[in-house]
């Protein structure tokens, strides 16, 4: 039985992780998730959510192998856990998490790599590597600080704090909470939005981004005429600014643009 799986909707792909009862992430799973990976980077997709079935997103990693094993096969493992979540990350298009109940450690480490996290108003993020004497070994607690601050990620990965979605959104982490039963209705809106917009765009500012997390606002300007200039030869751009500009020369509202992705 597969453990996640991707489906495509016109422009929307869905990425579902189904390993119940707690979805807890395993070497099956991961590598399905490249499969997935490189199913969107290979389709017409311009946007991707990621949900999971069940009662919870994900308790974190299968750790029932882990005792006893060889350090250098355990690193080899999380090396390459740590590859395919970083090519996830680094999609061309916007990702939105949908996360319900329990998200915890790989499970929050993934959540962190969708460029936003809708919650449900009852969901529950939390670092438990503490209360097994280890780390985020997936990048989770240097994420969670990108977004938090560094002071609030030590401080919940050194405790494994059970943290609140609200508390989450307070401080960056986490973008929307919403009510438990309207969680996936309104992330999949929210991503059917962002799957029609300006995908070029989008993957630019992506790019920007992270520029500016590797060397800061001088690596990010370093960067940003070549991520932004190949923008004006696009369908898009150039469509954009003519319709922008006949409705200023005619003294008429802006158009409404039709995004074709290209």
């Amino acid at each position: 039985m597969p453990h996640l799986t991707v489906a495509f909707d016109e422009n929307l792909a869905t990425i579902v992780l189904d390993r119940p009862p707690q979805n807890r992430i395993d070497d099956q799973m991961i590598d399905e998730l490249a499969a997935a990976v490189t199913a969107i980077e290979r389709s017409e997709a311009r946007a991707v959510l990621v949900r999971s079935e069940g009662e919870n997103f994900s308790f974190g990693g299968d750790i029932m192998s882990w005792p006893g094993a060889d350090v250098r096969e355990l690193r080899s493992r999380f090396e390459h856990y740590l590859s395919v979540f970083n090519r996830f990350e680094r999609l061309p298009m916007p990702v939105i998490a949908a996360v319900q109940g329990l998200c915890f450690g790989g499970g929050l480490e993934l959540a962190v790599r969708a460029d936003m996290i809708f919650a449900g108003e009852s969901a529950t993020f939390g670092h438990p590597e503490q209360s097994l004497g280890i780390v985020t070994v997936l990048g989770g607690v240097y994420r969670v600080a990108e977004r938090a601050g560094r002071s609030r990620a030590s401080e919940w990965a050194m405790t494994s704090e059970r943290v609140p979605a609200a508390t989450m959104e307070r401080f960056g982490v986490v973008n929307r909470v919403v009510a438990d039963a309207d969680l996936l209705k309104e992330t999949r809106e929210f991503a059917r939005k962002v799957s029609v917009g300006p995908t070029r765009a989008y993957a630019a500012h992506k790019a920007l981004l992270r520029a500016w997390a590797v060397g800061g606002v001088a690596a990010a300007d370093d960067a940003m005429f070549d991520i932004a200039m190949p923008l004006f030869e696009t369908d898009d751009v150039q469509r954009g600014l003519k319709s922008a500009v006949d409705a200023l020369k005619a003294g008429k509202p802006r158009p409404v643009l039709t995004f074709n992705g290209r």
